[in-house]
């Protein structure tokens, strides 16, 4: 059989002839007749066939023929494991399929896989029903059994690290590390640290870093060779760089990119502000959390004729110092994007740039791109402008200053209100008591009049059906020795809300206009969430007495959303609908923002912290220089083909997963430790926590101030003999009939905590 191939590349040509729904299985020199590729030899087309076969694309069968995998009942992806050594193979979709459901995996069926490695593996489906267990069932068996299949991994294709870090421990016979990770299970045996080579030498509790031998023999422990020390374990330096090592991150910069900055300008030159429109007479002033060092977004309000009013939205200007394919461009966009781990961060370009000539600092001229947003007087946006500029912003206010200037407070008591100690020096740090009278009740009535269009934006953009996703946040503050010292709760106030509605806004308002002239550019999206898990997710919510009815109709969601805000559980079942919802990512393709509700939707307002961002930044160049504008500014061409935006688009969505992961490791490292030190004082605090989950060894709970995650065990309570009810649902006491339920409020203190294998337990305050 000769698959009808157009021409095309080699690799291309195979995929496609392998995946004609009439192929069978050929030999690799059979399928070399039947393409015969011009020009292509022999060893070069066996090369390509060997790079399909190690990433998956092909696969052996039947003597060595080749065909796709899902045609001989084979899977490829990654593996991710649980703790219970159980794992989920998460696949990849075919082209113009949608993403197949994660594939369950059992730990006698992982083979010698390791967490996130990418493997192929064998689908084993379950055994026929008997006839009598069949009959009367025919619809519903082909469901049964695509719920109850499974995986078996018959090959690794690709490991996921080939090192890792982890505990150095001694046993009488031999050493062993024991990994960071408590998702790979297995102990990492090395030789004795005693005759290593390495200075200072390995010793017993310290965290160490570990090169991983091949691992052939599933019986058998993983061997490695500590190539690193970190220093002592659970010690928040080498917490930290764990972290560092495990999500690739660097926070150094290589020479070539340094040299590069030290040729960038301190200050904003005149030959850099000619062209561009001077907006430094407006008042215009940033708003920032308190200990914020970057400033990449300021405001500024204009009245116009017959009650409209023009808001700029000003956004450093990072493509003005970071040119197309230069070692600086390259290294931001291998990063994507900044890293915020707690206590520190990973940034995408280097100090002098993020925090130095393109941050809007106070006082300083500053080359920005504004959106110049017109509203009529009912606060509708009726146009916006895009136009290189130069800002000088007056006022460096934090979202507590913002806060109090939009409430009723005296001036008097805002000017004595404290600003972080980080900024008590220099431009940025001038407290609001050296303002005039007269400065400050302008500042305070810019605030409210931005509040009042915000607002109106809020309420129209929220009735249009975009999702309240807002959930409580919390932020863990470093002491000096950098140990977790307290955590504070964040609020979502009108402060955050003004600048969320204008960096929407201006983000909408800047797809729109590009795509208006068929310019490509990198989306963000957030695609529909699959039908299959709204449909599990509205059985669940009818557990706890929700009527949510058909949530693939939108206006459903957004009655349900208003629902959870009233509902007892109503903080267990929004996260629970948050994990229905498939992730925002990046795209070349304006495929919309489910979340939002918007159709078109970029990100432009953070170049300091994000590629994509200035990727936007210089199209708007290009934009500008065909519509003739003045502030259209000669920069080296930005133009990128659709594969290549596509390309750029694929890689910062990894990178903001990686970062995203990261930090969220950081924060548990930070939670386990803030938990330890607590748990070993003489009287430890009392915290409302929320039971989020029953199982018939304990409850899982969420502390509503720290939101830290935990189990109080069934054997800690002491006061009956609990169990599960008939519904799993409660746990409920023998002799007194005390219950337990999910979303009961309960006061608990630590109990202990794990840091192996990152738990906290907790106990019933008595």
């Amino acid at each position: 059989m000769k698959p009808a191939i157009d021409s095309g590349n080699i690799r291309e040509r195979i995929v496609a002839a392998t995946g004609t729904p009439d192929y069978t299985p050929l030999t690799v020199k059979e399928l070399f007749r039947c393409l015969q590729p011009i020009g292509a030899s022999w060893s070069g087309f066996r090369s390509v066939i060997g790079k399909l076969l190690r990433e998956g694309v092909i696969v052996r069968v039947k003597q060595d023929r080749l065909c796709q995998p899902h045609d001989a009942d084979l899977m490829v992806g990654e593996l991710v494991f649980r703790q219970s050594g159980s794992a989920l193979l998460i696949s990849d979709a075919r082209p113009g399929e949608a993403k197949p459901e994660p594939l369950p995996v059992g730990s006698e069926d992982t083979g010698v896989a390791m967490h996130k490695d990418r493997v192929l593996v064998r689908i084993v489906r379950p055994p026929r029903r008997s006839r009598e267990h069949r009959q009367g069932r025919r619809g519903s068996r082909r469901q049964t059994q695509e719920q109850t299949k499974s995986g078996r991994v018959i090959r690794i294709l690709k490991r996921a690290r080939t090192t890792l870090t982890g505990t150095l421990k001694r046993s009488r016979l031999y050493h062993y590390v024991i990994p960071d990770d408590p998702r790979i299970t297995q102990d990492i045996l090395v030789p004795d640290p005693n005759r290593s080579s390495l200075r200072p030498r390995p010793r017993v509790n310290d965290k160490v870093v570990a090169r991983l031998e091949e691992w052939k023999q599933r019986h058998l422990n993983p061997e490695g060779e500590i190539i690193g020390v970190l220093g002592p374990t659970h010690s928040p330096e080498a917490e930290l760089l764990a972290t560092l090592h495990q999500f690739n991150l660097d926070p150094e910069f290589p020479a070539s990119v340094m040299e590069e900055v030290d040729r960038i300008p301190k200050s904003v030159t005149p030959k850099q502000i000619e062209g561009r429109l001077d907006l430094r007479g407006l008042r215009t002033f940033t708003i920032d959390p308190d200990d914020a060092r970057d400033f990449d977004d300021a405001l500024s309000i204009e009245s116009l004729p017959k009650g409209s009013r023009r808001i700029g939205v000003h956004i450093a200007d990072v493509s003005a110092y970071v040119s197309p394919r230069s070692a600086l461009d390259r290294e931001a966009q291998r990063r994507g994007n900044s890293t915020y781990l707690v206590g520190t961060v990973i940034p995408m370009l280097p100090q002098a740039l993020s925090n130095g000539i393109c941050s809007l600092v106070e006082g300083e001229d500053r080359l920005t791109k504004s959106v110049l947003i017109t509203c009529n007087a009912q606060g509708r946006i009726r146009s916006a402008r895009l136009a290189n500029t130069v800002i000088r912003s007056r006022k460096r206010l934090t979202y507590t200053q913002a806060m109090a200037l939009l409430g009723e407070s005296d001036l008097e008591e805002i000017r004595r209100l404290p600003i972080p100690p980080a900024h008590q020096t220099g431009a940025t740090g001038r407290l609001l008591a050296k303002l005039s009278g007269n400065e400050l009740r302008e500042l305070r009535k810019d605030i409210r009049d931005l509040w009042s269009i915000a607002e109106r934006l809020r309420e129209r953009r929220l009735a249009q059906s975009s999702l309240d996703l807002d959930m409580p946040e919390m932020k863990i503050f470093v002491n000096e020795g950098g140990f977790a010292d307290r955590i504070v709760r964040l609020t979502h106030d009108p402060s955050h809300q003004l600048i969320e509605e204008f960096m929407l806004a201006a983000n909408e308002s800047v797809a729109k206009t590009l795509l208006r002239v068929s310019l490509v550019l990198i989306h963000r999206i957030h695609d529909h969430p699959d039908p299959g898990k709204l449909d599990e997710l509205r059985e669940k919510l009818f557990s706890f007495s929700v009527n949510s009815g058909d949530l693939n109709v939108r206006k459903n969601v957004v009655s349900l959303i208003s629902k959870l805000k009233k509902h007892p559980q109503g903080h267990m079942l929004r996260i629970e609908f948050l994990r229905s919802l498939k992730q925002a990512c990046y795209r070349a393709q304006p495929d919309g923002h489910y979340g939002l509700g918007k159709r078109h939707y970029t990100h432009f307002t953070s170049p300091i912290r994000r590629y994509s961002d200035l990727v936007v930044h210089r199209i708007v160049d290009n934009f500008l220089a065909r519509q003739g504008e003045e502030s259209a500014l000669s920069y080296p061409s930005a133009l990128l083909s659709l594969s290549r935006l596509q390309s750029i688009a694929q890689h910062l969505s990894q990178t903001e997963q990686n970062s995203t992961e990261a930090e969220r490791e950081s924060v548990r490292l930070k939670l386990l430790e803030y938990f330890e030190r607590e748990s070993k004082k003489s009287h430890p605090h009392l915290h409302e926590a929320v039971v989020m989950s029953i199982r018939n060894h304990g409850m899982f709970v969420e502390l509503t101030e720290s939101l830290a995650y935990g189990l109080v065990s069934i054997s800690s309570l002491r006061d009956d003999l609990y169990a599960l009810n008939s519904d799993g649902t409660q746990l409920v006491g023998r002799r007194h009939r005390r219950t337990f339920s999910v979303g009961q409020k309960v006061q608990v203190q630590v109990a202990r905590v794990n840091r192996f294998k990152r738990q906290i337990d907790f106990r019933l305050a008595a």
